[in-house]
């Protein structure tokens, strides 16, 4: 499509510049927030001119580095391409770059790993200090100067709100057809001005179709024809099917019971292979006409969407595979009757989350027998790569379900162990474990029957017999009933593969 067909308004016309020039305009010291989530609609030029510029910095022997805000993860072309000069100084609020992470976890880079639901408010608040400038990617301009987003909204209208400048990329590569999908809503506000959200179904739309920028903050258009960071998901194993079969049967259980309507709740699905796996159960499953309240929408939801299983899916991005986008984009105009894309402050609203039960799905690096999560850390102390949105969903949710493997590393480690070496969900947050061996309902449940729950149900063989000795000895101990610990040993399997390399 031509430049007068995306940019419609011709004032902005004006402004266009190459990807170069635009990076030119950010300095040294500045707080950045760039658009993208979960590799979806993220500046794709920019951010490399920008590396660029800051690799020419450095051969001057300058210091230039730059704090990156997002609303989520991005792709190597952004996160990748600035840690790889060293550029930023400060991340926020979740990352997955291979290169992000080692810099984080070698203390070249700070990181703040923050609840998505927290993010706008807090920058509203300024408790991050202020917003500079703003890069974002768009799929258009129109006459009248309305943006129309991308593939992901997340924070994009908060960092529009708050920077001083904003820099767009209007990206030829992104469906036209993404125009009128999304939902941007207006209303929020801080404490003690803040009224409901009026939501009270997954597919309600209450606010804009177009983020809304005043044109003089906006200093240099890009264009750009270049596709989002589609990564192929791995069919699902034999360990994933497991997990999802167990869910199935659980789902059919509580509707049996009463205690979830024919149709399910909402659904929250974090992202992989495994939440992939469960979305491809239910498309096979006997749950008709569900809905889906979700953070990304993955291939398993647009292959329900298109089978009819799923009627209505809201969201804050996309993060789909080649073929998924492909099949997004050749039937736009079926995706878009039912799909809203908004704000992630509204995607992620604990009060919404709560009105509408969600269901939330989502996955762990580890739990312990009574039902603490760590989704976060690897032995205690290295970052993955972040909390995300889990928390919102976890906390707020009407089933809070978490699902791993029970083994990693070639069955060196037991992703069930007496102690989490770090909390991100406590075990009040904390309702279904889910592992290919089983699945632990805790609802009801007091300590020690969650622990005895757990470790028949979730723990591998190889490992239940050293969990089973440590809880009765630790029950043996009279140290305290309620909560039954060794603290000498409770963190001795991670010291253990430390140590030896395995558990």
């Amino acid at each position: 499509m031509s430049t007068e067909s995306r940019i419609r308004c011709p004032k902005l016309r004006q402004r266009i510049m190459s990807a170069r020039d635009a990076a030119a305009l950010i300095p040294s010291g500045v707080n950045v927030g760039m658009s993208g989530f979960t590799g979806a609609g993220y500046p794709k030029a920019v951010p490399g001119a920008l590396a660029e510029h800051i690799r020419a910095a450095q051969a001057r022997d300058e210091n230039f580095r730059i704090s990156v805000w997002t609303g989520a993860s991005t792709a190597p072309e952004l996160d990748g391409a600035l840690a790889e000069v060293n550029g930023i100084q400060m991340r926020l609020p979740y990352q997955s770059d291979p290169l992000c992470r080692q810099k984080i976890n070698d203390g070249h880079m700070e990181y703040m790993d923050i609840h998505l639901s927290h993010v706008a408010q807090h920058a509203w608040s300024g408790f991050y200090g202020k917003l500079d400038i703003a890069v974002i990617e768009v799929v258009g301009v129109t006459e009248d100067g309305r943006l129309i987003p991308s593939s992901s909204v997340g924070n994009n209208k908060t960092w529009i709100d708050q920077a001083d400048k904003v820099i767009l990329e209007v990206n030829h590569g992104q469906s036209a057809g993404l125009e009128g999908m999304h939902d941007i809503y207006y209303g929020t506000a801080l404490p003690p001005r803040r009224k409901p959200i009026p939501l009270t179904r997954p597919e309600e739309r209450f606010g804009e179709k177009y983020l809304i920028c005043p044109p003089e903050k906006i200093i240099a258009v890009v264009e750009t024809n270049a596709p989002d960071r589609n990564s192929r998901f791995s069919p699902p194993d034999e360990n994933s099917q497991r997990i999802a079969n167990h869910l199935l049967d659980f789902f059919s259980r509580e509707v049996e019971a009463k205690r979830l309507p024919p149709e399910l709740l909402p659904l929250q699905s974090g992202v992989g292979n495994i939440a992939n796996a469960v979305m491809a159960g239910l498309n096979e499953g006997p749950f008709n006409n569900m809905t889906a309240f979700t953070e990304v929408l993955q291939d398993g939801m647009l292959a329900m969407l298109k089978s009819g299983k799923l009627a209505k899916a809201s969201a804050t991005a996309f993060s789909l595979s080649p073929e998924a986008n492909e099949e997004l984009a050749n039937n736009i105009d079926f995706y878009r009757d039912r799909i809203v894309l908004r704000s992630q402050e509204i995607s992620n609203h604990p009060e919404v989350i709560r009105r509408l039960g969600v269901i939330a799905l989502n996955g762990m690096i580890e739990a312990d027998i009574y039902g603490n999560v760590n989704s976060t850390h690897v032995m205690a102390s290295r970052i993955m790569n972040g909390i995300g949105g889990s928390g919102d969903f976890a906390r707020n949710g009407y089933l809070s379900v978490f699902m791993t493997p029970s083994t990693a590393k070639g069955g060196t480690i037991s992703t069930i162990v007496p102690m989490v070496s770090h909390v991100d969900h406590t075990e009040h947050d904390v309702q279904i474990v889910v592992t290919e061996q089983g699945l632990a309902d805790l609802r009801g449940l007091p300590p020690r029957q969650r622990a005895l729950n757990i470790i028949e149900n979730c723990a591998h063989p190889d490992f239940r017999p050293q969990l089973r000795d440590y809880f009765e000895r630790a029950c043996n101990s009279k140290r305290g009933m309620h909560t039954p610990h060794l603290l000498n040993e409770a963190l001795s399997w991670h010291h253990r593969y430390e140590a030896f390399g395995q558990m």
